[in-house]
């Protein structure tokens, strides 16, 4: 059984930052994207799914029954927060 929350945080930015958190993630996961679609694969079993769309980026995770879902969360936030430095990006979660 996983545990999953689906959010989406409003930009014209949505391929530009999937694709910089698929690289950034690659070297310690399995990342795999396009500039519509990507997933990261952790060794945990964490995985976040993203899609660009024309004004938002689309975020699934999902965690093991054992994960942290609230601590996975936290760090997906604090990476696109970072890389979307230059906007008052908003990240709305709901649980899945």
């Amino acid at each position: 059984m996983t545990h999953n929350a689906r959010a989406s945080a409003y930009t014209q930015n949505a391929s530009k930052y999937l694709q910089q958190l698929c690289k950034h993630w690659s070297h310690k996961a399995t990342a795999t994207f396009t500039p519509e679609n990507g997933t990261v694969r952790f060794a945990s079993g964490n995985t976040l799914e993203m899609a660009a769309q024309e004004d938002r980026l689309v975020l699934i995770v999902t965690v093991p029954d054992d994960g942290d879902l609230a601590h996975f969360k936290d760090v997906v936030d604090k990476h696109l927060l970072r890389f979307a430095f230059r906007e008052a990006l908003e990240i709305d979660w709901t649980q899945g």
